[in-house]
């Protein structure tokens, strides 16, 4: 079934948002009905950056492969948060261990759940993300992921610690993911051109994943997307996007586009212009 999604942005006011022509009162509502995947440069970050930015990545992603599953890394960042503040109660002297025992509950429950999901989340993407990035010529990508069951005997065995510094020491909030060609971490040892095709590889592949999953593509917000690959790059490039669904795509000069668009509009500042219309 179509689903027509109906924006609205004005200057000093909210966002608005329509699905279907029905008002939609919270962004988690249009969460849940659609997805839509982005690349920017600055979205390298996923690939280069710190453990955060990956961890954040992934666990938005699976949200959008299991919308069930969105709030779980809130969740357990809640109960994170709760159990160091407990953590700095015990010792201020403020409050006794016996109060930190439910905390430390919830956050192995919950980081615990978080790992299994990061981990089915993964399984799923590896096949395509791996596939996707060999034909744009990066060979042997891989996902990996080591992050392990958070129990309760380990969180016991690093109470001491945890008390002393105030923070929680373990669990998924500490994981990092690693976006691989071969023996090779592209964070450290990949060129940006590796690492731009990784972020395109991983984002074809979860697109894949969403149509098949969810019974209907994402859109896909691509900026800046052509400058730095080369015509058959381009050209593979187009070829999938083609096949994914709804796309825009951005670029400083028309040539650059391998295909034809099914509608061309040329930016300038204030105007927008629909170059079949001349």
């Amino acid at each position: 079934m179509p689903v027509e999604i109906e924006l609205t942005l004005e200057a000093g006011a909210g966002k608005k948002a329509k699905l279907n022509g029905a008002t939609l009162r919270a962004a988690e509502q249009l969460r849940a009905e659609t997805a839509t995947l982005v690349f920017t440069p600055d979205r390298l970050g996923v690939v280069k950056g710190a453990p955060a930015v990956r961890r954040a990545y992934f666990d938005r992603t699976l949200g959008r492969l299991t919308p069930a599953r969105a709030q779980l890394s809130t969740d357990y960042g809640a109960a994170v948060a709760q159990r160091n503040a407990s953590l700095r109660r015990v010792a201020g002297g403020f409050s006794t261990r016996e109060a930190l025992v439910p905390w430390t509950e919830q956050v192995a429950a919950l980081g615990t759940a978080l790992v299994v999901a990061r981990h089915e989340a993964l399984a799923l993407l590896q096949p395509s993300f791996a596939e996707r990035a060999g034909e744009l010529g990066l060979v042997a990508a891989e996902l990996r992921y080591e992050g392990e069951p958070l129990l309760i005997t380990a969180l016991e065995e690093r109470l001491e610690r945890d008390l002393e510094r105030g923070v929680t020491s373990i669990g998924p909030h500490l994981d990092d993911i690693v976006l691989a060609a071969g023996t090779r971490d592209l964070r450290s040892y990949g060129s940006q051109g590796e690492q731009r095709l990784a972020m395109l590889a991983l984002l074809l592949a979860e697109a894949g994943l969403i149509t098949a999953r969810r019974g209907f593509p994402p859109l896909l917000l691509l900026d800046d997307v052509l400058s730095e690959l080369d015509p058959e790059r381009r050209r593979i490039l187009a070829a999938r996007v083609a096949g994914a669904g709804q796309a825009l795509i951005t670029a400083t000069d028309a040539a650059m586009l391998p295909a034809e668009p099914e509608q061309l509009l040329e930016v300038t500042p204030g105007e927008v212009r629909d170059q079949a219309a001349r």
